[in-house]
Parts: structure tokens; C-alpha cells; sequence
């Protein structure tokens, strides 16, 4: 018999989560987050946009530039577009990714990648003539 495993965050269902107000989620969040949310709390005309997309069931994304907005349980199932800097990432929101920062599932840098040595990079490359 395969046991369904429920998604649970700091041992809270997702009904739960979204039963709670943005105070108590701040409290079962890491104290970055929790300042944050406290300081800050949320932005509600945000929330309604990402609320809207998911009771329309359209597959648009909402776009925003907004890296600094932590992940609460409203948020999960719709889907959001980040910016990085020169395009936007397209992000699903799930229940592993609460209580984080948005910027984190965006990253704005490419991985170091490294190419073959060019010419005179090497003390046997100088040999090889150039065409």
C-alpha cells in the first residue's frame, strides 16, 4: 500500500497555514523572515493579484520586481514572474519554497563557465600559428 505523504511546514498542514494570520506564520518562520514580516508584513495588493490568477485558473504569471517579498501560504499554487536584471524567471510556487525570499529562486548571475585557452595563454600555445 503507498502511503501519501502530506506536505507539512515546521509540522503544520497548508489548511492550517492559510487558517493562520501573517503574525503567527511570522512566528514558525527563520528570524530574518520573521523581522521582515513584522517590519514590512505584506504586500496586499500583491496578494490579491496572485489570489485572482489562481481562482481565474489562467496560466498567466504576475510579474513584479519585488525580490524582497518572503513566500507565505497565500502565495502557494500561483505563479509569479521575478525579475533579474535583464529578463524575468518564471516561478511555481509550492510549500517547500515558505517562508523565503523571492530573489532566491531568481538568481541573477550565470554560473562561472570556462573556456580552452587561447593563444599565448599558454607557454605551448605560443608554437601554434594563428591563421
Amino acid at each position: 500500500m503507498v502511503e501519501i505523504r502530506k506536505v507539512t511546514f515546521r509540522g503544520k498542514t497548508l489548511e492550517e497555514l492559510q487558517a493562520m494570520s501573517i503574525q503567527e506564520f511570522a512566528e514558525l518562520c527563520t528570524s530574518r523572515a520573521r523581522r521582515s514580516l513584522l517590519k514590512n508584513g505584506v504586500d496586499k495588493k500583491f496578494l490579491k493579484k496572485v489570489e485572482a490568477t489562481k481562482q481565474a485558473g489562467k496560466p498567466k504569471y504576475v510579474k513584479t520586481h519585488r525580490r524582497d517579498l518572503i513566500v507565505v501560504p497565500q502565495m502557494v499554487g500561483g505563479k509569479i514572474s521575478v525579475y533579474k536584471g535583464k529578463d524575468w524567471e518564471q516561478i511555481e510556487v509550492t510549500t517547500k519554497m515558505l517562508g523565503k525570499y523571492l530573489g532566491e529562486f531568481a538568481l541573477t548571475r550565470k554560473r562561472l563557465q570556462h573556456g580552452k585557452a587561447g593563444i599565448g595563454a599558454t607557454k605551448s600555445s605560443t608554437a601554434v600559428t594563428a591563421r
